[in-house]
């Protein structure tokens, strides 16, 4: 191993299932340490990277001691989001879940000198207005006062997969020559800067900025769900019976229900996938009109799951979307082994990144930024 792939490792936190791992190490990262809360996701995790016994430490982040922690180039925080989403509770930065992200920066804050060169945070949008933005500004204060200078991004994983799932990702890198220029962030393709996010920025323009030169991602798929539908036979119990089907049916609005029923009578076979909502005090059923999923989500509860509707040539059937189907959703390969089932499966799935959209951050903005600093070092180039 070369100087220049041996700089290329990375501490995993928030590790889950392992999806940042599966998306860096196409771009040449290596994962030599991870930590994640559920045992259940180290199950998972394990069966994609059997390597896992060696460097996955199962415990709170709280307490892992900074100590025990290899030094690395890149740190990785995929801090939970139930606290900052519109889908969770809106408890802010400070709550029971999202709280979890000053294990992080505490664990930064001990390593000193031996802390990463380059950090990758991400979550939901919601990060960027939960407390009237309050929690965005602070956790990049936190990162600025530990020495990163930040760069930040929106990016949707349907430009990469049939998945509507919108994410916020910042790059922290430590005393950039470039920082403090956040106008350049203003720059970028609109691909990557969202109204909101543009408004979070110039909300903070005192904080420490620095910007990477990025291209733009490819556009936005308007098809590809029925690709990824695992086929089950119709005798497969997984499918509802009629009275479940038809219950589902009852909670469409007109609009819903009248499509749904058109699909079921068209000479092609389709796939549409739905969430179940409360609206007003009643529990609805929405129906997206397209050939594309929406944002996958933790499995816990009705309006948690994606469901499935089977439509054409005078048929119609409803079930739970697979395991199998949220992992291709979320770029993974069907070679890699699922090792937990039913809503254990959906939750660790629906809790992680889009494995491509991780490649894309590394090929783009991870692996110029170390070659860049290499240059600057004289080892590279």
């Amino acid at each position: 191993m070369n100087y220049f792939d041996s700089y290329f490792t990375v501490t995993e936190y928030f590790a889950g299932v392992g999806l940042v791992r599966m998306g860096l190490e196409p771009a040449g990262w290596r994962v030599v340490w991870a930590n994640d809360i559920s045992s259940k996701k180290y199950e998972m995790y394990k069966g994609f990277f059997p390597d896992a016994d060696g460097h996955y430490f199962v415990g709170d982040i709280f307490k892992v001691d900074a100590v025990s922690v290899p030094q690395t180039t890149l740190a990785t925080c995929s801090f939970p989001c139930i606290d900052l989403s519109l889908a969770g509770n809106m408890n802010g930065i400070s709550g029971a879940h999202s709280s979890a992200f000053w294990g992080f920066i505490n664990i930064l804050e001990s390593q000193g000198e031996r802390s990463p060169q380059f950090i990758l945070v991400e979550n939901v949008p919601g990060w960027l207005y939960s407390n009237k933005g309050e929690d965005f500004r602070i956790t990049i204060q936190a990162l600025n006062r530990l020495g990163y200078a930040c760069d930040v991004f929106s990016l949707d994983a349907l430009r990469f997969r049939p998945q509507s799932r919108l994410r916020v990702f910042v790059v922290g890198v430590k005393h950039p020559l470039d920082a403090n220029n956040p106008q350049r962030l203003f720059n970028r393709p609109a691909s990557l800067l969202s109204e909101r996010l543009k408004n979070s920025i110039f909300a903070n323009m005192d904080l420490d900025w620095f910007s990477n030169d990025l291209p733009p991602p490819p556009p936005l798929l308007t098809c590809g769900l029925s690709s990824i539908i695992e086929q089950i036979n119709d005798t497969d119990e997984r499918w509802w019976d009629d009275l479940e089907v038809s219950r589902h049916l009852e909670m469409m609005e007109r609009s819903h229900y009248e499509k749904v029923m058109q699909l079921a009578q068209s000479e092609k076979v389709v796939y549409r996938t739905f969430f179940r909502r409360r609206r007003s005090g009643r529990q609805r059923v929405e129906v997206r009109s397209d050939d594309l999923s929406g944002c996958l989500r933790t499995a816990v509860g009705g309006s948690g799951k994606q469901f499935l509707i089977q439509a054409g040539k005078g048929q119609l059937k409803m079930r739970t979307m697979t395991p199998r189907e949220y992992a291709r959703l979320q770029g993974v390969p069907d070679d890699c082994r699922i090792t937990i089932n039913g809503i254990q499966a959906l939750t660790a799935f629906g809790d992680a990144v889009c494995v491509p959209v991780i490649t894309w951050i590394a090929e783009n903005v991870l692996n110029p930024l170390v070659e860049k600093n290499l240059q600057s070092m004289g080892r590279y180039g």
